[in-house]
């Protein structure tokens, strides 16, 4: 079995986060692997120990995000493939599944692939969009939200909890499948792990090796666009109250001049 797992390269979501020429600055000693997507790699190791096969791990970034796919492969992974591309800046969620699925055909060309896994959503953005446009991209059925994945007899079978409901679906490979953190508990990389990690050579493609006009891409091909930021304005209207014992009274009052009540 072929797995291949997207993975990103987030800021730490506890620092502070600021903006230059409408893009988030990224601080290269500020990140690490989107946390959601242990649960992804773990899920895919897990399948290659049970059916055999390989993990691929992928992602699209400067050559920072590299750090994304050294813990990718202290988990489990066996190969590393990064996407770097300035042209890529900006991007929004059709162009980022636009070169993802570029990617995923290339590295499928070699030999089919069964699964393509990711997270449940990246912690800087939590749109949770990107495994359904790859999905459409690649014109494979998907999957999301699984809070278990299982493989057998040529197809994926997940288990979605809902709010007030559980519900199995499943579908043909090769198929999309986003992972909850509820799907697994990652691993922690041993000694040895962290050690071979770093031996792996990661290899850097560009859109020119992946068919991909620049101009369906970045700035050039976004569909949506941040047109300014600015730091959010302090609040000035806040009401600090001190509780002598009547501050359950107080609140009340207030929520009742607010109209909550």
């Amino acid at each position: 079995m072929r797995i291949l797992v997207c993975v990103k390269y987030v800021p730490d979501i506890h620092s502070p986060r600021s903006f230059a020429d409408e893009r988030v600055v990224r601080n290269p000693d500020d990140g690490g692997m989107n946390e959601l997507d242990d649960h992804a790699v773990e899920a895919a190791v897990r399948l290659v120990e049970e059916l055999g096969g390989e993990v691929v791990a992928l992602t699209v970034g400067s050559e920072d995000a590299s750090v994304a796919l050294r813990r990718a492969l202290q988990l489990g992974a066996s190969r590393a493939i990064r996407v770097t591309d300035g042209a890529i800046a900006n991007s929004d969620v059709f162009g980022t599944a636009r070169v993802l699925g570029a990617a995923v055909r290339r590295v499928g060309a070699e030999e089919p692939l069964d699964l393509v896994l990711t997270g449940m959503a990246s912690l800087d953005a939590l749109t949770s969009m990107l495994p359904s446009a790859l999905a459409g991209e690649l014109g494979w059925p998907q999957l999301t939200l699984a809070s278990s994945l299982a493989v057998a007899d040529g197809r994926a079978r997940v288990e979605r909890h809902l709010a007030d409901a559980r519900e199995t679906v499943e579908a043909p490979l090769p198929a999309v499948v986003s992972v909850t953190d509820e799907a697994n508990s990652p691993r922690y990389p041993n000694f040895k792990a962290i050690v071979a990690a770093r031996e792996v050579e990661i290899e850097a493609w560009s859109l020119a090796d992946l068919g991909v006009d620049p101009n369906d891409v970045g700035d050039l091909g976004a569909r949506a666009r941040v047109l300014s930021a600015a730091p959010r304005p302090p609040r000035d209207d806040r009401r600090v109250v001190s509780d002598t014992g009547d501050g359950g009274v107080q609140l009340a009052a207030f929520l009742a001049e607010k109209g909550f009540a």
